[in-house]
């Protein structure tokens, strides 16, 4: 297996609808187990949460995403952000409209000073995205 380079996102008890979301957007296999498939948690309130969930794409996208515990801190949005680049437009356009579907659009997704399409957007879980659609080649 090649080494990859994949976000993982932290959530305060939404990572499976926010997961779920994902799939709708990128489709491919998405694996979540709870807290409570691992015993993972003695507290009665995080057995059905999801301690670990993965989605893998055939094109290669990776994202991982988990509840985070309630003995641990959580600050939304604030500690990370998940970059799409390519050079597939109809392909990147179109995760870009369903991920701005409810979100927020902080600049949007249009010709960039180097060249390229550029955009940046929080989607409905506050998660921030940066998308990058490569030039086309003279």
């Amino acid at each position: 297996m090649t080494t990859r380079l994949n976000p993982y996102l932290g959530f305060r008890d939404t990572a499976r609808e926010a997961m779920e979301f994902y799939h709708s957007v990128f489709g491919g296999e998405l694996t979540l187990s709870t807290f409570g498939d691992f015993q993972a948690s003695e507290d009665p309130a995080e057995q059905d949460k999801i301690m670990h969930g993965m989605l893998e794409t055939e094109g290669g996208l990776v994202l991982m995403g988990a509840d985070t515990p309630n003995s641990m801190d959580y600050t939304v949005g604030t500690n990370y952000s998940v970059s799409l680049s390519g050079a597939d437009e109809a392909e990147l356009r179109g995760y870009w409209d369903k991920l701005i579907d409810g979100g927020t659009v902080t600049l949007p997704l249009e010709r960039a000073p180097w060249g390229d399409s550029f955009g940046m957007c929080s989607d409905r879980f506050g998660v921030s995205w940066l998308v990058n659609i490569g030039a086309p080649e003279s």
